[in-house]
């Protein structure tokens, strides 16, 4: 697991020099503190510049390392020289992969992952990433062609960040690589802005910054005459008419349940055996829920000794799940460790602004950096069970959308009144989880088309309070920009099936690569800690993408055919506990120790200069809040994390070395 960062350029373009690329790399020391690399196409000259008579390259990387220890020194080439790769991530299927390539005539210097990805791009080219089965971000330089090749994994589990100019490409893993080289511009989209008020993050294939893109999950990028080229290479089959490339699905329109079953432990398993392979001490997440359950319990099964897993808990009983995670471990018989923390947003506010790279709203973020730093202690990979609500429809709200489909069935009027008038003037206790307030929230979206009641719905900020929020000069900026374009493009992507299924298609494509695996990617590299996903193996995802509704859900509840399929690793009051959200008491902060916080940041003449938002549309929330009349925490949190993101990235200076 690494960090990669560099550049290409076109024939008389402007090339970067190497103090540029040495500051590149050191921005994102925490990715790879074990080992560092350079490779130049021609090698710079006393003035630190390399010629730019012809098209040319610049990769560098930091090195985490987990495989092929003492030999797996990047960048890499291939026998010759021709092919050189920066490569950040694993290939689990790298032993199966290089026989073949091997009888082919290539000839490995190393037994690391990295270099049959270079052998792999000699036979197939860019169809090399087809035959990859793990998560990965890299550049690989083709001398021969004068030709840079980006590519991402099929979930979007490692992030790729670039920037085109009119005669250079920059590339690397974190964007506050790129901001290390002199004369990059920082210019904030308005529409980004909007973007992030609305789904918490910014959505690839956007940035924050004008200029700036995320190469989107399932993606790759050519570079080559001066022109970008970015193709879809993998695409879920959710829908009838996805293309299917896995033998193995052939004939599913016809599995009994025991068959989906038989299919889904089958597959699961082998990827978690594929994710075991390490040459550095790993275990895995525990928060004794089901998803994280089943990764260890899986774990344990193909291990001849006692595994480590690893969960947190707060002082706060609603945010604490040490119970469940110690009766998981009890039942699995793991090596179970256990941290006690607090949670201090004030503390994780500046860590998390400066690795974060653009506004990333969810404060979920806080607790994940707590345990990522707890389980560096013990090893350096871990295993999660990311991925398992998406793909199995294990979120309450799926259980919303299919309820909204049989009131959908109601004649529009009828809809209406129950969506505007029957619910919306009952008084509600404060608590986002409370019944009453999560009826209220149903019923509000009840009078939409269902994309955009799910938009309402997960949404941080709806179409009406952006708004309210809005000065009408930065309105003006929008220019017509309609955010939820993101997401109903999302639903397009899966037009044929029921709605939930489809539901969880655009989470799949959005909330998952956007939100889940950000979240994670970056806590855990913060602390130089490899976290791996077998739920997210490609073969997982395309079975799960085909696998009937009725076998995720039924009866009310989500998740059924893992509760069925692996009923043995799961204690019974794992298999019927609510679900708990990985949370912190934000709401209670603002009332408290936080409350400072609000005014300093949100009100103080800096925020107010910017010209983003209403001042008296802030104070309401902040009164509201503070008085109880409403929860606004996740909206005052998104409004904090932009101001100090504005503060650290626009009008500061973003030192590679860290927070200030």
């Amino acid at each position: 697991m690494c960090g990669i960062a560099g550049a290409s350029w076109i024939q008389n373009g402007r090339p970067i020099s190497r103090p540029d690329l040495r500051r590149m790399t050191d921005a994102i020391v925490h990715r790879g503190p074990d080992d560092s690399g350079e490779y130049w196409s021609s090698e710079p000259g006393p003035n630190g510049f390399p010629d730019a008579a012809a098209p040319g390259a610049a990769l560098g990387f930091r090195r985490l390392s987990i495989i092929d220890l003492s030999a797996g020194h990047q960048p890499l080439s291939n026998e010759d020289g021709s092919v050189w790769i920066a490569f950040n991530g694993e290939i689990y299927n790298y032993k199966e992969l290089r026989p073949a390539l091997e009888a082919r005539g290539h000839r490995f210097a190393t037994h690391s992952d990295t270099e049959t990805i270079v052998h792999l791009y000699e036979e197939h080219g860019v169809d090399c990433v087809k035959h990859l089965r793990g998560m990965f971000a890299f550049a690989i330089w083709d001398d021969r062609r004068k030709r840079l090749f980006l590519a991402r994994d099929r979930a979007g589990k490692k992030p790729l960040v670039y920037r085109l100019e009119n005669d250079r490409l920059f590339f690397a893993s974190e964007l506050k690589s790129i901001l290390q080289v002199p004369g990059i511009p920082r210019e904030v989209d308005p529409q980004a802005v909007d973007l992030f008020f609305t789904y918490q993050y910014v959505p690839h294939p956007r940035s924050v910054l004008k200029g700036f893109n995320k190469l989107a999950p399932a993606h790759t990028a050519v570079y080559e005459n001066s022109r970008l080229d970015v193709q879809r290479y993998w695409i879920p089959p959710y829908s009838a008419s996805d293309p299917i490339d896995n033998p193995d699905l052939a004939g599913s329109e016809s599995w009994t349940p025991d068959e989906w079953r038989t299919r889904l432990r089958d597959t699961l398993t082998e990827s978690v055996r594929l994710r075991m392979r390490s040459d550095v001490p790993l275990g895995a997440f525990l928060s004794g829920g089901i998803d994280s359950t089943i990764t260890a319990g899986l774990m344990q099964s193909l291990s001849n000794r006692p595994i480590h897993t690893f969960s947190i808990g707060f002082p706060v009983a609603q945010f604490d799940e040490r119970t469940f995670a110690r009766e998981a471990a009890a039942h699995l018989g793991t090596n179970h460790h256990e941290y006690l923390v607090e949670p201090s947003a004030l503390e994780s506010l500046p860590k998390l602004t400066w690795h974060y790279d653009e506004p990333f709203g969810d404060s979920s973020a806080i607790p994940t950096r707590y345990l990522a730093e707890v389980t560096r202690r013990e090893v350096t990979v871990a295993l999660s069970g990311d991925g398992g609500d998406e793909l199995f429809a294990g979120y309450e709200r799926y259980e919303a959308v299919r309820l909204a489909t049989r009131i959908d069935r109601l004649p529009q009027f009828v809809r209406n009144i129950f969506a505007w008038n029957l619910w919306q003037n009952i008084p509600t206790s404060v608590n986002q989880r409370a019944l009453g307030r999560r009826i209220k929230r149903f019923a509000a979206g009840l009078a939409e088309s269902p994309e955009l009641r799910y938009l309402r719905w997960i949404g941080i900020f709806d179409a009406e309070r952006r708004s309210d929020l809005y000065t009408p000069e930065f309105r003006q900026k929008l220019e017509g920009f309609n955010a939820a374009e993101f997401l109903l493009g999302c639903y397009r992507a899966c037009p044929d099936r029921d709605l939930v299924t489809r539901t969880t298609c655009v989470d799949v494509h959005s909330y998952l690569p956007c939100d889940i695996l950000n979240k994670v990617d970056i806590a855990t590299m913060a602390h130089s800690l490899e976290a791996r996903c077998p739920f997210l193996d490609h073969r997982v995802m395309e079975l799960a993408a085909r696998m009937p509704i009725e076998l995720k859900q039924s009866g009310g509840k989500g998740k059924r055919i893992l509760l069925e399929t692996f009923s043995d690793l799961l204690p019974a009051s794992i298999q019927t506990r609510p679900k708990m959200g990985f949370g912190v008491p934000m709401s209670h902060w603002f009332r408290n120790e936080l409350r400072p916080l609000l005014n300093d940041t949100l009100l103080d003449a800096t925020a107010r200069s910017r010209g983003y938002f209403r001042t008296q549309t802030v104070q309401r929330m902040i009164d509201e809040h503070q008085s109880e009349k409403w929860d606004h925490s996740y909206r005052l949190w998104a409004l904090i994390v932009f101001e100090r993101w504005m503060r650290a990235f626009v009008d500061g200076n973003v030192a590679p070395s860290g927070p200030v």
